[in-house]
C-alpha cells in the first residue's frame, strides 16, 4: 500500500531495526488501539481496554507481529493525527523484494517472460469503439506479455525491468494478505491459532486493509505514485463517462481479477441488452396500433358482465374496462410472441458469446489454470483440521476438519434449513393470496362509494378499479415481504455455509451462491408465477364458484386479463428493487462517510496521511461483490423469464445497468477502502445458474403466451371458429371474437351466497350476464359444461408449447454447437505460451546440467550422462 511522499514523512516511528521504504500498493495497514504511541513502538505492546482484556490482546498482538517479522515482513507504526481517538495506531506492513519472490512462487503467480509476438486481429467495428474508449493520455494500453508461473531460481528468465513495478499492485496485496491470514497469534502445545480475520473479530485490531495509492479527485505530486485511483475515477467512475468502455485491464490491476471479471460481465451483459431493448421497444410501439371490440359502444357497451365476487359485487358493462383493455393490447399482441422467441435465442447468444469473451479474459489475466494450481485452503478451514485421512490422489496423510459422516451431517442440516425457509416463503405467498381475495371483496363494496364522495379523486375514478387497487396494493405488500425475508435469510445462509466449512474460497462462494439464489428465486418470482399460471385458472362459473379454504372465493383475472396484472407486478418489483438498491449503494455509504468525517477532528496542521484517510472510509464487506452479482442475476431472471408479458423489461434493465456500472465504480473508488485483491477464473456458480434460467425461460414464456395471454384463443377463433362450420363469416376474421369468448349465465341460477345484493340503475329486464370462459349456455343439454371451443383452445395451447419449445431448444443446441467456447486466436496464444515456457524455463535446466558436466571429474561423468540424455529428450 502506498502513502504519498508528503504523508510518509509524518510516520517515522520505525518498528525494530528496519528502515521501511513504502512502495506503491505493497503494504497492508493494521489499525489497533494503544494507550501511548511510545509503548506501541517498542515491545511489549499496549492495547485498547475498550476492545478486549488488556493483557490478552497485548500478547496476541505481540505474538502476531513477531511472527510477521519472522516471516520476513517489515512493520512501521505511526500515531494517528486526525481521528478522534488518540489511542489509534497504524501499523504498516511491508513486503521486501525477497519475500515477494518467495510468496510469488508459493502462490504460482504468473509473470511476464516475453512480449507477445502474435499478431493482434482488429475488429471491423474498431473505428466505432475507439470513439467510446477511455482517453489514452490518461490510461495507457497495457503491454501484452507471455507469462509463466514464477520460480525464484529462474528469475533471470523473467522480464524484470524494474523491481518496483515487476509485481503488480494486486499481486503485492494478495501476497501480503496470504501471509497475514496464516501468521500465528497464539500457540499452545498442538493448538495453533492464526489469521488476521480472527484478530479482527476479537477486536485485537480494528481494521486491516490495503491502501489506495492516491486521492480519487486530486492527482498526487509524488513522481513515484501511479495515480491509478485518480485515473480510474477520471475515466471510469465519474458519471460523465457513462458512454465509455471500461478500462478492464487497469481495474484488474488495481482491484484484482475478481472485481475485474464482475465489471467485465456486467459491461458485456449491458452491451447485449442494447439489441434486446431496441426490439422490445419496437414490439411495445407495435402494440399501440391494435384495437379491441371491448371499446366499441355497439359491442362492449351492450354486454352485461356477471359479478366477480359474492353479494357485494354487482353487474357491470364490458366497455367499462376499455382503458385496461387498451393497456393490455400494448403487451398482448403478435409482436410480443415474436419477441419472446427472439429473447429465447438472445439469451443463448449472450451466454455463448460471454463464454468466448471470458476465455479471452482468462488468458489475458493469467487465470486459465488458476483453480488447479493456485487456490489455497481458507484459513477457517485449516484452523479446524483435526482428523487425518489418506489423500486419494497423493496417497499421503492429510488433515481435514471433519469425517465423511460429519460432512454428510453438515450438508443435510444446511439443506434442511434452506428447505424450511423456502417453505416459509411459500407460506407468505399464500398469505398474500388470501389478502388479495379479502381485499378485492372490500374494494368491490367500498371503493366506488368512497371515490364518489371525494371530488378531488374524480379524474382517476375510471382508472382505479377494485382489480387494479387489489393488484397494486398486493404488489407493494409482496415487495415489502420480499425485502424483509431477504434481510433475515442472508444471515441464515451465511451461518449455514460457515457451518458446512467449505475448503476453498471458491467452494465457499459457490455454496453460498446456490443457497441464496434458490431462496431469492422463490422469494422474488413466486408471486409472478402465481399471477401467470394460477390466478384465474380454477374459478368455476358464476353459479358454482371455487372457494379457497371454504371461505374466500377464488380470485379472477382483471377484466383486461391476467397479463396486465403480471406486468404491474413486474413493474413494481423491478422498479422498487432498483430504487432500493441504488439508495443502499449510493446514499448509505455517502452518509456514513459524511458522518464519520464530521465526527473526526484534525489535531495537526500537517497533511492527513493516506492510511488515515482510507481508515475513515467504509469497509467493503467480504460478500459485497456477491450481492452485486445477485442483484444482476435476479434482474436477468425478470428480463428472460417473464419477457412475454413485459417487452419493455430489457430496455429498463439496460438503462438501469448503464447507471449501475458507474454507481458501482463510483462507490468502490470513492466511498470504500481498497478491498483485498482476489483471483477469479470466471463468474463461478453464477454461470450454471444463468444457463438454468435461460433453459427455464423458454418454458415460462411459452406457457405465458399460451395460458396467460389471449393469443391462442384469438388464433383459434380466427382460423377455425370465425368461418364454417363453427362461424357465419365467409372469410377469416376477428369480428365477433369478444362475443364468442364470453359465455352466457342465467341470473336465476345464482345461489343465495353468490347473488348480488344491489343492481345498477340500468339493469332492467335483463335475464342473463356474461363471464370469461368457454361453456355451453343455459338450456343446452350440457349447460355450463366446457364447449368444443374450449377443447380446441386447450389442444392448440399444448401444441403451441410443444412446438415452440422444441424449435427453440433445437435452435439453442445448434447455436451452442456452432459457437466454440474458446476463440481460435486464444487457443493459439495458449499453445504459444506453453511452448515458450518449455523453451525458456527448461533451457535453464539444460545449462545447469552442462555446467555440472564440465565441472565434474571425468569419473563422475557417467552418472550425469543418463540425466543429460533424459533431459534432452
Amino acid at each position: 500500500m502506498y502513502g504519498t511522499q508528503e504523508s510518509v514523512q509524518h510516520s517515522r516511528g520505525v518498528w525494530g531495526t528496519h528502515a521501511v521504504r513504502l512502495l506503491p500498493s505493497d503494504t497492508f495497514v493494521l489499525t489497533a488501539c494503544s494507550t501511548t504511541f511510545d509503548s506501541y513502538s517498542s515491545l511489549p505492546l499496549s492495547s485498547c481496554v475498550l476492545l478486549c482484556p488488556a493483557l490478552f490482546a497485548q500478547r496476541r498482538r505481540e505474538f502476531f507481529e513477531a511472527d510477521l517479522m519472522v516471516r520476513g515482513l517489515e512493520l512501521e507504526a505511526s500515531r494517528s493525527v486526525s481521528v478522534l481517538d488518540d489511542k489509534v495506531v497504524f501499523v504498516k506492513v511491508h513486503m521486501p523484494w525477497e519475500v515477494l519472490c518467495t510468496y510469488a512462487e508459493v502462490l504460482h503467480i504468473k509473470l511476464p517472460i516475453q512480449p507477445n509476438d502474435l499478431s493482434q486481429s482488429s475488429s471491423p467495428f474498431s473505428w466505432l469503439t475507439k470513439l467510446c474508449e477511455p482517453s489514452k493520455d490518461v490510461i495507457q494500453p497495457e503491454v501484452d506479455y507471455f507469462t509463466a508461473p514464477f520460480e525464484k531460481d529462474r528469475i533471470d528468465s523473467f522480464c524484470v525491468k524494474d523491481r518496483a513495478q515487476f509485481f503488480a499492485p494486486d499481486m503485492r496485496s494478495r501476497m501480503a494478505y496470504y501471509v497475514l491470514s496464516r501468521a500465528y497469534y497464539e500457540v499452545r502445545g498442538d493448538v495453533k491459532k492464526f489469521g488476521i480475520n480472527k484478530l479482527l473479530d476479537g477486536g485485537v485490531y480494528k481494521a486491516a486493509f490495503p491502501l489506495h495509492d492516491s486521492r480519487f479527485n486530486v492527482k498526487s505530486t509524488d513522481v513515484q505514485c501511479a495515480n491509478e485511483r485518480y485515473r480510474l475515477y477520471q475515466e471510469w467512475a465519474h458519471p460523465k463517462n457513462f458512454y465509455k468502455t471500461q478500462p478492464l485491464d487497469l481495474i484488474r490491476k488495481y482491484y484484482g481479477e475478481k472485481i475485474g471479471i464482475y465489471f467485465a460481465w456486467l459491461g458485456f451483459y449491458t452491451y447485449m441488452l442494447a439489441g434486446a431493448a431496441i426490439v422490445g421497444l419496437g414490439c411495445f410501439i407495435y402494440g399501440y396500433q391494435t384495437h379491441k371490440e371491448v371499446c366499441d359502444p355497439l359491442i362492449g357497451g351492450r354486454i352485461v358482465m356477471c359479478p366477480q365476487c359474492d353479494k357485494e359485487c354487482t353487474y357491470w358493462m364490458l366497455n367499462s374496462t376499455c382503458d385496461s383493455s387498451k393497456k393490455l393490447c400494448i403487451f398482448d399482441n403478435f409482436g410480443t410472441l415474436v419477441f419472446a422467441v427472439f429473447m429465447s435465442i438472445w439469451v443463448t447468444l449472450f451466454l455463448e458469446f460471454w463464454k468466448r469473451y471470458q476465455a479471452e479474459l482468462e488468458y489475458e489475466w493469467d487465470t486459465v489454470q488458476f483453480l488447479e494450481q493456485e487456490e489455497q485452503p481458507r484459513p477457517e478451514y485449516e484452523a479446524k483440521c483435526c482428523h487425518e485421512r489418506i489423500n486419494p490422489i497423493t496417497k499421503e496423510k492429510e488433515k481435514v476438519p471433519y469425517t465423511s459422516c460429519e460432512k454428510c451431517l453438515r450438508v443435510s442440516c444446511g439443506a434442511g434449513t434452506v428447505l424450511f425457509w423456502v417453505a416459509l416463503i411459500i407460506a407468505s405467498i399464500v398469505g398474500i393470496i388470501v389478502y388479495r381475495l379479502a381485499a378485492f371483496f372490500t374494494f368491490s363494496s367500498n371503493l366506488r362509494k368512497e371515490l364518489k364522495e371525494l371530488k378531488e379523486l374524480q379524474p382517476i375514478k375510471e382508472y382505479v378499479t377494485p382489480q387494479m387497487a387489489t393488484s397494486v396494493t398486493a404488489s407493494v405488500i409482496s415487495f415489502v415481504v420480499i425485502m424483509v425475508l431477504n434481510i433475515l435469510y442472508e444471515r441464515v445462509a451465511i451461518w449455514i455455509t460457515d457451518f458446512e466449512l467449505p475448503r476453498t474460497r471458491t467452494e465457499y462462494e459457490n455454496s453460498l451462491t446456490l443457497k441464496m439464489f434458490l431462496f431469492q428465486f422463490v422469494n422474488y418470482y413466486s408471486s409472478c408465477f402465481y399471477i401467470a399460471f394460477f390466478k384465474g385458472k380454477l374459478v368455476g362459473f358464476p353459479g358454482k364458484p371455487v372457494y379457497w379454504l371454504g371461505t374466500y372465493r377464488n380470485e379472477e383475472c382483471d377484466p383486461g386479463g391476467c397479463l396486465i396484472e403480471l406486468t404491474t407486478q413486474l413493474t413494481v418489483i423491478m422498479g422498487g428493487k432498483a430504487i432500493w438498491n441504488n439508495i443502499q449503494e449510493v446514499l448509505f455509504p455517502w452518509v456514513k462517510n459524511l458522518i464519520s468525517r464530521c465526527c473526526k477532528r484534525v489535531r495537526s496542521e500537517k497533511v492527513i496521511p493516506r492510511w488515515e484517510q482510507d481508515f475513515q472510509l467504509q469497509a467493503y464487506g467480504a460478500l459485497g461483490l456477491f450481492y452485486e452479482y445477485l442483484e444482476m442475476v435476479i434482474q436477468f431472471g425478470f428480463v428472460t423469464l417473464f419477457v412475454a408479458s413485459f417487452p419493455l423489461a430489457p430496455l429498463l434493465a439496460f438503462l438501469n445497468n448503464v447507471v449501475e456500472i458507474r454507481v458501482d465504480a463510483w462507490k468502490i473508488t470513492t466511498q470504500f477502502r481498497r478491498m483485498v485483491p482476489e483471483k477469479a477464473q470466471d463468474i463461478g456458480a453464477w454461470q450454471p445458474i444463468l444457463q438454468a434460467v435461460a433453459i427455464l425461460a423458454v418454458a415460462t414464456n411459452a406457457m405465458i403466451t399460451a395460458f396467460t395471454s389471449d393469443m391462442i384463443p384469438r388464433l383459434v377463433y380466427y382460423w377455425s371458429f370465425s368461418v364454417f362450420p363453427y362461424g357465419d363469416h365467409p372469410n377469416h376474421t376477428m369480428e365477433g371474437y369478444i362475443n364468442g369468448s364470453l359465455s352466457v349465465f342465467d341470473i336465476r341460477n345464482f345461489s343465495t351466497e353468490s347473488e348480488p345484493l344491489t343492481k345498477p340503475y340500468w339493469f332492467q329486464n335483463i335475464t342473463t350476464c356474461r363471464y370469461r370462459d368457454f361453456r355451453y349456455p343455459p338450456g343446452h343439454p350440457w349447460e355450463y359444461q366446457h364447449n368444443i371451443y374450449y377443447w380446441h383452445v386447450i389442444a392448440a395451447k399444448l401444441a403451441f408449447i410443444i412446438v415452440l419449445e422444441h424449435v427453440v431448444y433445437l435452435t439453442k443446441f445448434i447455436l451452442c454447437y456452432m459457437i466454440p467456447d474458446v476463440p481460435l486466436a486464444v487457443k493459439e496464444k495458449i499453445k504459444r505460451e506453453k511452448y515458450l515456457t518449455q523453451v525458456i524455463l527448461h533451457e535453464a535446466n539444460l545449462k545447469l546440467i552442462f555446467c555440472l558436466w564440465n565441472a565434474a571429474p571425468k569419473e563422475s561423468n557417467c552418472l550425469i550422462m543418463p540425466l543429460l540424455c533424459l533431459t534432452s529428450v
